[in-house]
């Protein structure tokens, strides 16, 4: 069976490598405004990633909970706070979430493995 997380990261390095290699400045912006924004400041790191799932929770892009979970288990987020954070994305979000926390769930897991 593969690993999804291996897989997601690999895509995602390849893909992001591919865009930034046409020297589009607007894209090359757009990255670099997203890496500046999660940068320590008033908030830490750790808060700035967890405020990140709950975003991409409630606007319901799997790439980006992907994204977010791994950061959030690089900054050290407790299973706990994750299911926290999960219950905070589907009472903004809705019962449509649900299906994302499914997904986020069993990715959660493969990181816990990893």
């Amino acid at each position: 069976m593969s690993n999804q997380v291996e897989e997601f990261n690999a895509y995602r390095a390849k893909m992001n490598e591919k865009i930034l290699a046409q020297d589009n400045l607007v894209l090359k912006r757009l990255f670099n405004i997203d890496t500046n924004t999660y940068e320590e400041g008033a908030l830490s790191t750790q808060t700035k990633e967890m405020l990140g799932l709950v975003a991409s929770m409630v606007l319901r892009c799997d790439d980006c909970i992907k994204y977010h979970l791994g950061k959030c288990k690089e900054q050290g987020v407790t299973t706990a706070q994750v299911y926290e954070i999960f219950a905070v994305a589907n009472i903004v979000g809705g019962t449509i979430v649900i299906p994302h926390t499914r997904r986020a769930a069993e990715y959660w897991e493969e990181l816990d493995r990893t």
